[in-house]
Order: structure tokens, then sequence, then C-alpha cells
């Protein structure tokens, strides 16, 4: 018996670093970026397969998970949430997601390993039990996670978040056609956040106007998302992508992509996660799509992936 999972990427669209301080983010799932898992039953104890990875059994023991490996301890996680004393087969796990960017490549693998484990047991896992498991490995890959990777990731549903009282879920007026380009360096979020912080003590009444300015921005785009306001929306993407310039987040090489798909004729244009590398989004119209991705290669991105986000509403991309 040969099964597939699969779960999407993320990325954040509003509110980078302010949603550390209490205002808003919204992320969204990038649908046609997505990790995969394929599995085959077999007599063999569960091993498992990915690129850079030699194939490692799974001890399955004891009361408690505590696995080093991310994937060892979604296997483990699993395993155990299914009841089961031991899983056997093969999982193979390739993911389009470039790792260390921002875009959920860690939630999406481990969502995508859960459902391919549970497949082997001929079940489902439902959505709400794998988003706690996710989110449990998601703590080895970040310390204390916000939560958002890994819902949007196993939802597949864009969200409106708030730290400290959860996520909401956002309907799509209209589908966004989004681009990303990768500046091939890994993002460095911790120490944008650690700079940040500094900021914050040294500067408090100028970066909270910051955080109040962009936290006002993320509300009138949940507006817009909800609407289907998409030239509204490409404009406050750019407005957000300045307001996260004046945190000293983004980079020369981020500043040159934005610069380089508003010139082609995006909407909007933004940074998007911790900065100082990773990628950036840019809110394009079908006919411009072209361009932009062809401006952004000879800008010097690395990587152009372009996707839409609007699960549900595809099948109405009018205007």
């Amino acid at each position: 018996m040969r099964i597939q999972a699969s779960a999407p990427g993320k990325a954040i669209l509003f509110g980078e670093h302010a949603v550390v301080y209490g205002k808003p983010a919204i992320a969204v799932p990038l649908s046609g970026i997505r990790a995969a898992a394929t599995g085959i039953a077999r007599a063999n104890p569960l091993a498992i397969f990915a690129e850079d990875l030699a194939p490692f059994p799974l001890k399955i023991g004891g009361e408690h998970c505590d696995q080093p490996n991310p994937l060892a301890l979604m296997a483990c996680l699993t395993t155990k949430h299914l009841g089961a004393t031991s899983i056997k087969g093969d999982i193979s796990i390739r993911s389009d997601i470039p790792i260390a960017s921002g875009l959920g490549s860690g939630a999406a693998v481990s969502a995508a390993l859960g459902r391919a484990i549970a497949r082997l047991h001929d079940l489902e896992i439902p959505d709400a039990d794998l988003n706690r498991l996710v989110f449990e490995v998601e703590k080895l890959h970040h310390g204390t996670p916000s939560g958002i990777d890994n819902t949007v990731v196993v939802f597949e549903m864009p969200i409106y978040f708030v730290k400290g009282a959860g996520a909401e879920f956002i309907n799509f007026g209209k589908p966004l056609r989004l681009v990303l380009a990768d500046t091939g360096i890994a993002s460095l979020t911790r120490d944008a956040v650690a700079d940040v912080r500094s900021m914050a003590h040294c500067e408090p009444a100028r970066i909270a106007r910051v955080f109040d300015e962009i936290g006002n921005i993320v509300n009138e785009a949940r507006d817009c998302i909800e609407r289907g306001a998409r030239d509204r929306l490409g404009a406050l993407m750019t407005a957000n992508h300045r307001l996260l310039q004046a945190l000293t987040v983004s980079s020369p090489e981020l500043d040159i992509l934005v610069d380089a798909a508003l010139g082609a004729g995006a909407l909007g244009a933004k940074l998007s996660g911790g900065g100082r590398g990773g990628n950036i989004i840019a809110l394009a119209e079908e006919d411009a799509v072209a361009a932009i991705e062809r401006n952004l290669l000879e800008a010097g991105a690395k990587r152009v992936m372009t996707t839409v986000a609007g699960k549900g509403s595809q099948d109405d991309d009018s205007d």
C-alpha cells in the first residue's frame, strides 16, 4: 500500500515583529509550495527518508517523546496520539519550501509526516489534533513559537493572529496572486528580534508609534482581504515594508527586490518573516507576473515562486 500526504508553506503577509508586542499579524498558506510525504507499508519498523538525511528507524517506547530530531519527535508524538505501539513501513519526504526563509518549512514537513503516519494506519488525524502535535515540534525549531506557522500550515487557511488571543480564520473576497523572491540569505530572525527589542528599550515612544502604525495597517488589510480590495491591499503591503525598514529588520538585498517588484508592476511588496534575509512577497495581477518574475531574477533573486492564496475562492479571480 502506498499513501500520500502533504502540507503547504506559509507567509506572513502583515505584522512581522509588531506581533511580538501584542499587535495583530496576518499569515496566509502558500498552497502551491508544499512539503510531501509518501509512505509504503512494509514489514520493517518505520524508517524515514529525507534529502540530506540518512534513513533512520524510529524507536517508539516509554511514556514520553524525548527526541532531538524534529522528524523523530513528530513520528513519536503521532504514533502515541494514535495509540500505536509501533508503525511499520517507509516514508519519504520531499519539500519545495526553502528552509530558514520564514516560509514554514519545518511545520509543513511535520504536518505532512504526521498525516502520512496516520494513513499508514488507514486513519486520518483531525486537523485540530495534528495542529497541537506540530506545535510541539515547532518548539524544537523556534524555542517559543507563536503558533502561527503550525496553524496556517495544518488548516491551510489564512489567519488573523494576536499573541495570547489565538487565531481567527479569514475569508478571502478574492484570491491573491503572490510572487515570492528568495534573497538566498538565511533569515536571521533571532538577531532581528533582539535588535528590535533593544530599540524598543532605548526609544520606547518612537518604536511604540511604529508598532501602532503596523497594527493599524494589519486591521485595514484584513478588511481589504475580506472585500477583495487588492489595489489598496498592495499599497498597505508597501507601507508595512517601509515601517519594517524603520525597525532596521530589512536589508539592502530585501529592499532591492521590493523595488524590483514594484518597478515591474506589483500592486505592493514587502519582506516576509523575520527579515535580514529570507524572502520578499509581492502582490500581482496575472498579466504582470512574468515581468515581475523577470525583474526579480535580474535584481539578484536566487529563486522566484508564484502561487495563489485564497483557498475556496480560486474559481473567481475577476476584478
